[in-house]
């Protein structure tokens, strides 16, 4: 695995098992959830309830899947532009990111929605490219505020 760590394959390799982490969660929900309705998962906290939200983060801007692909399509055209050329130390942020929005990607493609099935009943219902996308974010911000790198985290 180090070769392919120095090779910088190390950010699509992580982006690749987010897309695959993500498909199989949602392949499986939209599988055991269909005709369920919400099923609870960790008592009253978290329950798997299937949601095809056709809109961005929190369901705003609904049944406008041509812009979300277009702007999914830049942002992973960027990213991975910036990957490739400037092999940044932030790599894993970047690859949290690519990988969520290429999941997500899928599901627009696929279906003209994404498929949103974790519950917290408190915030709106998400999926686990969503939950990389704003891990990578916060990552991000908070190794840039820092000055650190992915490379000592990893």
């Amino acid at each position: 695995m180090l070769p392919l760590l120095r090779k910088g394959l190390a950010p699509f390799i992580i982006a690749a098992l987010v897309v695959i982490i993500d498909q199989v969660t949602k392949a499986i929900a939209i599988t055991k959830l269909t005709s369920a309705g919400s099923i609870p998962a960790i008592g009253t906290i978290v329950s798997f309830t299937l949601v095809k939200n056709t809109g961005a983060a929190f369901g705003l801007f609904r049944c406008q899947t041509t812009v979300f692909v277009a702007i999914s399509v830049i942002a992973i055209a960027f990213t991975i532009f910036y990957l490739v050329k400037k092999k940044p130390s932030l790599y894993l942020p970047f690859a949290l990111i690519l990988g969520g929005a290429i999941g997500n990607l899928i599901d627009r493609l696929r279906f003209g929605h994404v498929v949103d099935f974790i519950d917290l009943h408190f915030w709106p219902v998400f999926n686990v490219a969503d939950s990389c996308i704003t891990i990578g974010a916060v990552l991000l911000f908070v190794m840039i505020l820092r000055g650190e790198d992915a490379s000592r985290i990893i």
